[in-house]
């Protein structure tokens, strides 16, 4: 039985040191939080890879929101993903819906063919993040991207308004054990939520403000993400 994963947002190198040494398996890299996660700088990419050896999944996203904001702020945010890639980033998360609430093909199109392999370089994998909650028809969404080069996770709550909501979304989708990119809870998930979620079979975990006593007015505690990591440990899925 594998380990599940874990991972932890980190806006900062404090953040990511802390995450590491409290047994985090990955890290996502964000800016803004007020903004729900926006891409960090080259800058700080790069410091945090220096600091710790964990997995970084890098956001790539410009504003609050799902949608790419239009052909100027595509054209930039793909300048943004470049230079992340040129300073070593691998790991991607990213995700757009179109007006008619499924996927932004176009937009999610045009970031791959930055972040995909190029010469001497692995293949980029990224996660679709937590748009596919507030897509028009989830499955629907699920199906346009089947085959997308690296896309080994969807980050999702089950639901828009988070995890409470979404529990019996995510059970679902887990007991039809079809193959495909590994399901990450994340999304106001809490302790409580675990014995059910790893019931189902989910083995994959995001936090946030949860890894932070004093929520995202502070930085990552590594106490409160060696909590979530035993509490991982100890949780047995049934079956």
């Amino acid at each position: 039985m594998s380990r599940p994963i874990l991972e932890v947002i980190a806006l900062d190198v404090t953040d990511a040191v802390a995450a590491q040494a409290g047994g985090a398996d990955r890290l996502e890299l964000v800016a803004d939080i007020a903004a729900d996660g926006l891409s960090p700088s080259r800058e700080t990419f790069a410091e945090i890879r220096s600091a710790v050896d964990l997995p970084l999944r890098v956001m790539l996203r410009a504003s609050d929101g799902f949608a790419s904001g239009g052909a100027a702020a595509l054209d930039a945010l793909c300048a943004r993903a470049e230079a992340l890639r040129a300073e070593g980033a691998d790991e991607f998360v990213l995700g757009f819906l179109a007006p008619d609430g499924l996927a932004d093909l176009a937009a999610i199109g045009a970031l791959m063919d930055v972040i995909s392999a190029g010469p001497g370089l692995d293949e980029s994998r990224w996660t679709f993040h937590r748009a596919i909650d507030h897509a028009a028809d989830r499955d629907a969404l699920r199906k346009q991207l089947v085959g997308l080069p690296g896309l080994d996770t969807y980050l999702t709550a089950g639901s828009a308004a988070g995890v409470d909501d979404g529990l019996l979304v995510l059970a679902a989708e887990a007991a039809r054990g079809a193959a495909g990119p590994r399901t990450m809870v994340g999304g106001g998930l809490g302790l409580d939520h675990l014995p059910a979620l790893r019931a189902a079979g989910i083995d994959a975990f995001h936090i946030g403000g949860a890894a932070r006593l004093s929520g995202w007015d502070g930085p990552v505690d590594t106490a409160a993400v060696h909590q979530w990591r035993a509490a991982l440990d100890e949780v047995v899925p049934v079956g």
